[in-house]
Formats: C-alpha cells, structure tokens, sequence
C-alpha cells in the first residue's frame, strides 16, 4: 500500500469548467463596461496622437536673488503636473530642461487648451481691498481752466465724446458705485456685488459733475497715483506690468473686467490674504444652477477672512469691496456688507470651464517661479500614426514569429498557447481602454513596446508548462495525471519568472519619469495578466483537453505521441513486472 501513497503527490484536476466561466465572465463584463462607458479605443499619447508642447522659461522677478534653483524648479514641475492632471489631460509630459526651462508636452483631446492656459500661470492670489475704481482708459490730466467748475457743461462734453461715447465721465470717488465682475463672496451669509455704473446715461447731470477719478490720498503715494492715471488697462502690455515690483504689504493697482466686458482700473490696498490661507477650492453649481467656486480657508486664514470682511462691511462704496486678484488681474470685486467666515464662495459669470480652471489654480497653489511661454509647437498626428503603424506592425510580427514556432513544436498544444494569447489580448485592451478615462492611462510608443515584450513573458509560461506536462509523459505516465503532476512544478516558476518581471516593471516606474513608465506600467499590467490568464483558463483548459481521445491517445499531431517524446514503458506495467524465469531452473 505504500506505492499507491506515494503516487497521489499529483494535484487534484479541481474544476476547470468554473475557473473557465470565471475568465470568459470577467472578459464580458469588460467589454461590456468599454462599450458603455463609450470608449473603445484606448487613450494615446503626445507621440501617437498629436498635441502641443510648451516651452517655458523660469525669470527672476524683482526682488528675487537666485530663486531659479534645482529646488523651485522641481516644484514647479510638480504643480504644474498636477495642474494639467487634475483637469483630466491624459499623460501629460512635464520636465526641465537645462537650468531654467520647463517642457509641458499636452497630448491632443478635449482639455487640451484649458491646460495648455493654466501650466504657465503662476497663480499669486491675493485678497485685497478696494481703494477707488475707474473706467480703464488713461484718465486725463485736468485742466487749469476746468479745475474749480465741475459743472461746466461743455468742457465734459467735449471730454466725454473725444471717442464718441460717454467713456470719460465714471464717478470713482468713494461714495460712487462700486463696479465688479457681478460675482459675490460669501460664505453661507448674505453678501452683495453691486453691478457697475452703465455708461450709456448720456444724460445724466451726475455723470457731468463728476470730479476726475483720483486714487485715496492716503494711503495711496503721488507715484502710485501718477501710474493709475496714465494705466491704460485695454492695453495688453501695460495691463501685464500694473503692478510689477509692488510689495504684497503695498497698495497697488490693478486690471479687472466687469459684467459687460470692459476694462477697469484699481487701486487696492495692501493685501490682507493670500493663496496659502485658501486650504482648498472647488467648482459646485448653487441651489440656483449657476456655476460657483467654493473655498475652504486654513485656521489663520479663516481669522483673517473674518476680520477683513468685518472692517470692509463698515466701509461705503467702492471701499467695502474687496478684490480677489490673481495674478495681478481682478478676478472679482465683489463688496461685503457683513463680516464673514471660514467658507467663501465666488459667484457669478462662471461658466463650467471657467470656475473648474479658478478652482484648479487654488488648489493646487502657486507656482514658485514666474514663467514666460519661450515656445508652442503643435505636434502633427501625422507623424505618432506612422509609429503607431509601425508598432503594430512589429507587434504582428513578434506574435506570427511565436504562433509559428508553438505550431512548429507544439503542434496540438499550440491551439491551447494561442487561445490563450487571444484572451491575455482581450484582456489587455479592455483594460487600456478602460484605464484612459479612470485613471487617464495612455497609449504611448514604448508602452506599445511593452506590450509586445508581454507577448513574449506570456508565451514563455505556456512554455514552461508544457514542458512539464511533456516530461511527466516521456516518465510514462498518462496524460490526466501527467498534467496535474507536471502544474505544481510549472506553477512555481511561472509565480517566480513573473515576480521577477513584474518587479523590475515596478522599480522602472518608480524611478522614471516620461513616456518611459508607460513601458513600466504596461509591462506589469500584462505580467499580472499573464498570471491570471495561466491559473484561470490555460490550466484548466489543458484538463479538460487532456480528456479528449486526440490528446489523450497521445496523437501524432497533438503535440503529445509518446513514441515522438520518447516515453518510458508505462510505470503501472513496470511495477508489476518480475525478474524472467530461466526454463531450465524451472
């Protein structure tokens, strides 16, 4: 009884036809979850689909010394990554280049041109409050005759009609109405963005009499009042310089536009908060249906926010307003009627893609570097289709050359091999498909390269059982217990080979950046892949083939003739068999 013990070291064949359900079940609901998300085809990147790259050059402003280090420009690669990742851009490059240049390559989609707007934008906001606001034309010196007649009629209307309309003559003094962008902070409590003055009151004898607008004398200085005089805010150029080399602890002045569109000046106080108090922000739509921005300030920025709100709300217009500047532009200028708290929210002309860009910007904080775009290249799809074709091309050929060879030796078995790389392929692009818009997967040149490489590692597995199987017949056992002998054996190194594989895949992604993790990324996918397609549908497909006559019978062309593997007599005849018995002792 002790042989027959020791013959049971074979697995049990278990259940095959469940574990085959399980895969063919799994490929169905892939593919039906790509078909129902709507996408079919999987993401690609810059190289194969086309896009834009971006060259931006880091410059010191004034008042910096040596902040254009390896330090800030580390960090600024990271936020602006995160930047152009947060509004879904698929693989977005983005890396230095020599010492004060940063390449942001933005394959072609649907985002495309929001990210394109926001990886430069260096995203200093600052909380201010309002001082006085006027139309953003160059207001014009008074003159010595009309200084002490303000009510003189003809002289405004030749001042007021120099360009044909009554542009000249806003009030800006600070009981005059204040102008915004007809956007409001609040925080849950009641807060009030007065609309700006129409300049189509051509009639009106208040417009007339009003003084010429003039900053606060205090705490404004003459130069800061000789500069908003002469801003011309419908000039892009000077509109940029407004408040260059200004300290955050110093009024300044400022561009911002209102609901009709048009441009308008500012002087605004110190700033009171910025863009470090924002702890977080978000694009919502209201009870209203209006798209807003939601913020969250930090402990101290609440504090801050609080006392503010609370001295504007004693303010009359325009100085109760207070102005969210980004970037040195007036974003909104909204006026505060009581103190508020914690939460803030910009209400408004938000579309959906303007408040998820303002949102975004805030979240992710401010670059510490500005930048100026030194270059845009569009990249031509043209160029990505050929490689792509290129790649499929080798990709075929890499798979043909395999199916020759496994045809070649394997003969019957090869049929088991390439079903098995159709469903590993299967799975492999259901998953690509689906990872574009989950986790914004792409399809790049190496990643192709890496699955190409998978065809390879999951023919190598196939291999390495079969062989097992092959050896278990050439010991001259039958087929069933050979296959459940030999996938013991088989199955460990098929888990070591692939460890190892997925192991380097891990590490290159980790210590990598580019388009060379997309090699890394699709290399580990298809290892673990190679690993479930193996234990759910080779092996158990080879139990069940191992039953069928052709494969059994051992045939000449299953890839399994003991007479072609060279098998032993059958080990059940050799146990029984005794010494021969000479007839002459007999």
């Amino acid at each position: 009884m002790a042989a027959p013990k020791k013959g049971r070291r074979q697995s049990a064949p278990g259940k095959p036809g469940r574990s085959l359900a399980f895969i063919l079940i799994a490929l169905v609901a892939l593919t039906g979850g790509m078909f129902l998300s709507g996408t079919t085809t999987p993401r690609l990147g810059i190289d194969l689909a086309g896009g834009t790259s971006i060259t931006l050059q880091a410059k010191n402003e004034p008042g910096q010394k040596n902040a254009i280090n390896p330090t800030n420009m580390n960090t600024a690669v990271s936020i602006i990554n995160n930047r152009v990742n947060g509004l879904g851009v698929s693989e977005a490059e983005v890396q230095t280049q020599g010492a004060d240049n940063i390449i942001v390559n933005i394959p072609k989609g649907t985002n495309e041109k929001q990210a394109r707007e926001q990886v430069g934008t260096t995203a200093q906001l600052y909380f201010r409050p309002v001082l006085t606001v006027a139309a953003g034309e160059p207001t014009p010196e008074p003159s010595a005759s009309s200084s002490g007649k303000g009510t003189d009629k003809g002289t405004d209307k030749d001042k007021a009609t120099e360009k044909g309309e009554d542009k000249a003559t806003p009030s800006s003094t600070p009981t005059a109405t204040p102008t915004s962008q007809g956007r409001a902070v609040t925080d849950g409590l009641k807060a009030d963005a007065t609309p700006s003055p129409k300049s189509s009151d051509k009639g009106s004898d208040k417009d007339k009499a009003a003084p010429t607008p003039t900053p606060s004398a205090d705490p404004a200085t003459a130069a800061l009042q000789k500069k908003f005089t002469a801003l011309d805010c419908t000039d892009k150029a000077q509109r940029g310089k407004a408040g260059d080399g200004i300290k955050d602890s110093e009024p300044t002045i400022a561009c911002g536009k209102n609901n009709a569109g048009q441009w308008e000046k500012y002087v605004l106080g110190p700033a009171e908060l910025n863009g470090k108090d924002v702890d977080d922000a978000k694009a919502t739509i209201n009870q209203q249906g209006a798209w807003v921005v939601n913020m969250d300030f930090t402990g101290g920025g609440s504090k801050k926010f609080a006392k503010t709100t609370g001295k504007l709300s004693q303010q009359q217009p325009p100085m109760n307003q207070f102005a969210i500047v980004l970037d040195g532009v007036v974003e909104s200028a909204p006026s505060v009627n009581q103190s508020l708290s914690a939460n803030a929210e910009i209400s408004g002309s938000f579309t959906q893609e303007s408040a998820q860009d303002l949102a975004n910007i805030l979240s992710y904080g401010a670059l510490p570097l500005t930048f100026h775009e030194q270059s845009v290249t569009t990249v031509s799809p043209a160029l990505g289709g050929e490689q792509l074709h290129a790649g499929l091309i080798a990709g075929a050929i890499g798979l043909a050359l395999v199916i020759i060879y496994l045809v070649v030796y394997y003969r019957g078995l090869s049929l088991i091999a390439i079903a098995s790389l159709l469903v590993s392929a299967a799975l492999t692009y259901t998953l690509m498909t689906l990872l574009g818009p989950a986790i914004s997967f792409t399809l790049n040149l190496p990643a192709v390269c890496g699955a190409i490489v998978a065809i390879g590692i999951t023919a190598d597995s196939f291999i390495v059982f079969f062989e097992r199987v092959r050896d278990e017949v050439r010991e001259g056992r039958t087929l069933r217990p050979a296959v459940e002998r030999a996938w013991p054996r088989a199955r460990r190194t098929i888990l070591v080979s692939d460890f190892v594989s997925f192991l380097a895949a891990a590490v290159l992604f980790v210590v990598t950046v580019g388009k060379v993790q997309g090699f890394a990324f699709t290399l580990g996918l298809t290892t673990l892949l190679d690993v479930v397609v193996v234990f759910f549908f080779t092996k158990p497909l080879m139990t069940l083939m191992a039953r069928k006559p052709f494969f059994a019978n051992g045939h000449k062309w299953s890839g399994l003739d003991p007479k072609r593997l060279g098998a032993k007599p059958p080990l059940r005849r050799t146990r029984r068999a005794t010494a021969p018995v000479d007839p002459k002792e007999a």
